[in-house]
C-alpha cells in the first residue's frame, strides 16, 4: 500500500510572529487534558477510513507544538500506533520553539516516541530574531539545539533569509554559524510577505520588509552553493539534508501522497476508490474543540478533488522538488502525459527553465530562481478539463 502521514495541529503559540499566516493563536491558558482527549477522539473517528493502510510519519505541527504537555504527545502518539499498522522506523517530528524547551521536555518527549525535532531558531543574530518577533535569544536557540543534539537521533532547525539590508556576507558568516551545529538537515527559507500578516500591514505603510528581488537571488544561489558544498544539497527549494536524512513526513505532502490532518485548520489528503479526497477541520480552536465533543470529529469539509484540481496540485507541489515531479505520479493521478497536460511546457524547455528525463520534470537552477513565475505559468497553461 502507498505510504500515509498524519499531521498532528497544535494551534497555540505564546506570541503572533509578525510574518505568519499560520493557524497559530494566544491564550492565556490552555486546558491540556480536554485537548488531549479532544484531539485522541478525532484520531479516532479519521482513522476509521484508513485504518488498511500502514502509517510511516506523524507529524506534530502548529503553533507551537513544544507547548503541548509530553502527556499528551505520548497518548496520541501510543492511540495512532494502536489504530493503524505502522512502519517499524516510523518517523515522529515535532516542531518546537527554543524559548519552550527544557532539557526536562526534550527528554519526556523523546520517551513519548518522538524521534525528530525541527526548532523555528530563524536567526543567529539578535536583531534579526527581535525584527521577526521572535521571543527568543540566540543563546536559547543554541541551547535548544545542544539539547536536541543530545536527545534526539534527528533534528533540523529554520532560518529565514532575504530580510531587509542583509548582505552576502552576514548570511554566508551566518550560514557557516549554522552548518556548524546542523546535523544532517537544514530548513532556509526566503522571507516573504503573506497577506493579513503584521509584516504585510508595515509593507502597506511604505515600510521596506524585505530584501529586493536581484539580492534576494543572489542569497539563494549562495544558499545552494554552500549548501551543496557542505553535503547538504537541496531537495527541495528551502531544504536542505544529507543522504536518508530528508523529512520524510514532508515529502509525503511534496509527492501528493495521502495523509490524515487532525486538530483546528489541519487539511487532508486521502485516495478511497480511486478518488482523491480532500479534508478540511474546523479553524477556530474553540469551534474545532466544540464540535469535536459535541460529534466525534471537526470535520467541516470533505470533497473529492477534481481530474483538474488534482493535476494543479500534483504540480505545484512535485515541481518543488529538486529531483522534479515524478512522471508516473502524473500518470496515476491524471492519466495524462506530460504533452498532454501542460500545453506550454515546450515553451519552459526552449527557455531552459524545465527539463525532462525519464522519469521526472525537473526544474533548472535558472527556473528554480523563478519558480513560483515558472508554476503560475504552467498552470495557467494546464490541460482543460
Amino acid at each position: 500500500m502507498p505510504p500515509l502521514g498524519l499531521y498532528i495541529h497544535w494551534p497555540f503559540c505564546p506570541s503572533k510572529c509578525p510574518y505568519c499566516d499560520f493557524n497559530s493563536h494566544v491564550r492565556e491558558g490552555v486546558d491540556q487534558k480536554r485537548w488531549q482527549e479532544a484531539l485522541l477522539t478525532e484520531l479516532t473517528h479519521a482513522a476509521h477510513e484508513t485504518q488498511d493502510r500502514t502509517l510511516t510519519t506523524i507529524f506534530f505541527g502548529g503553533g507551537t507544538p513544544s507547548l503541548m504537555a509530553p502527556e499528551t504527545v505520548d497518548a496520541l502518539i501510543t492511540k495512532a500506533k494502536s489504530l493503524f499498522p505502522h512502519d517499524p522506523n516510523l518517523e515522529i517530528t515535532l516542531e518546537a520553539n527554543p524559548g519552550t524547551l527544557t532539557s526536562e521536555k526534550c527528554t519526556a518527549f523523546r520517551a513519548a516516541g518522538v524521534n525528530r525535532l525541527s526548532m523555528g531558531v530563524q536567526s543567529f543574530d539578535e536583531t534579526a530574531l527581535t525584527f521577526l518577533g521572535r521571543r527568543h535569544s540566540v543563546k536559547q536557540a543554541l541551547d535548544a539545539i545542544n539539547m536536541a543534539a543530545l536527545t534526539f537521533p534527528r533534528f533540523s532547525f529554520d532560518l529565514i533569509y532575504a530580510r531587509p539590508d542583509q548582505t552576502e556576507a552576514t548570511w554566508r558568516q551566518e550560514l557557516s554559524q549554522a552548518l556548524s551545529y546542523a546535523k544532517g538537515h537544514l530548513s532556509l527559507y526566503q522571507l516573504t510577505i503573506e497577506p493579513q500578516t503584521a509584516f504585510a500591514t508595515r509593507l502597506a505603510r511604505g515600510e521596506t520588509m524585505t530584501l529586493a528581488p536581484d539580492p534576494a537571488a543572489t542569497l539563494y544561489e549562495v544558499t545552494e552553493e554552500i549548501m551543496q558544498n557542505a553535503g547538504l544539497p537541496s531537495y527541495e527549494v528551502s531544504n536542505y539534508a544529507a543522504l536518508g536524512q530528508e523529512c520524510r513526513h514532508n515529502l509525503l505532502y511534496w509527492n501528493f501522497e495521502d495523509y490524515i490532518g487532525i486538530g483546528p485548520g489541519a487539511h487532508g489528503r486521502i485516495t478511497q476508490k480511486n478518488m482523491k479526497y480532500m479534508t478540511y477541520r474546523h479553524k477556530a480552536p474553540e469551534t474545532w474543540l466544540e464540535a469535536v465533543e459535541r460529534q466525534g470529529h471537526a470535520l467541516e469539509l470533505k470533497q473529492s478533488l477534481t481530474p483538474q484540481e488534482r493535476l494543479q496540485e500534483v504540480t505545484l507541489m512535485g515541481l518543488r522538488l529538486t529531483q522534479g515531479l515524478s512522471l508516473q505520479r502524473l500518470r496515476e493521478e491524471t492519466g495524462l502525459t506530460p504533452q498532454d497536460a501542460y500545453p506550454g511546457l515546450d515553451v519552459l524547455k526552449r527557455e531552459s527553465l524545465i527539463r525532462a528525463t525519464p522519469s521526472h520534470l525537473v526544474v533548472t537552477p535558472e527556473g528554480r530562481l523563478r519558480l513560483n513565475a515558472l508554476i503560475s505559468f504552467l498552470l495557467s497553461h494546464i490541460a482543460p478539463p
